[in-house]
């Protein structure tokens, strides 16, 4: 968090180099995360390759590449955090488009297409590294701004409910069985 909102300098312009660095390779050379990866991993088998026959040739020992492992119980803890958290999605995911929640789901539209609008703007990197920033300096000021949007919604809601949504009909409810 510090890191994002500037609170180091230092290490927030290196986590803005290597991001703008990052942001170049991709999308103005047209580079791939794949080709980087091979790329990388390229260059540092022919430093080390380079580097343990330069000590056969000066007499000296082999430089000692030490094995790495990757323990078994952090992968595992890791990979089921992600199933939990991806079926967590799917299911509210699910609850949102089957209709149950008509306010839910006017809220998720909502919100995508206010995020569309503002993703087309600008690119995730600029609203990654700006908006934390800037909630963090101008909170007292976004915070009330944001209860008066929220009560604005709620009302015109509210209307749009009275007139539209409650002259639908509907079926017959369906009771949940009890055991």
């Amino acid at each position: 968090a510090d890191t994002f909102l500037w609170r180091n300098k230092k290490i927030s312009a290196g986590v803005l180099g290597v991001a703008t660095v990052i942001w170049v390779l991709f999308e103005l050379l047209e580079y791939h995360l794949l080709t980087l990866v091979c790329h990388v991993l390229i260059f540092a088998l022919v430093i080390l390759f380079l580097w343990s026959n330069a000590y056969a040739f000066i007499n000296k020992s082999p430089l000692c590449i030490p094995e790495v492992h990757i323990p078994k119980d952090p992968v595992i803890e890791f990979a089921e955090a992600l199933r939990f958290e991806t079926n967590l999605a799917f299911t509210v995911f699910r609850d949102i488009a089957s209709g149950r929640d008509l306010k839910k789901f006017l809220y998720v539209i909502a919100g995508l297409w206010i995020l569309s609008i503002v993703g087309s703007w600008c690119n995730f990197v600029t609203l990654f590294y700006i908006v934390p920033v800037l909630y963090e300096k101008y909170e007292d000021k976004v915070d009330p701004f944001a209860e008066k949007a929220m009560h604005e919604i709620k009302k015109h809601y509210a209307v749009f409910n009275a007139n539209v949504l409650s002259k639908i009909p509907r079926g017959p409810s369906k009771e949940k069985k009890k055991d």
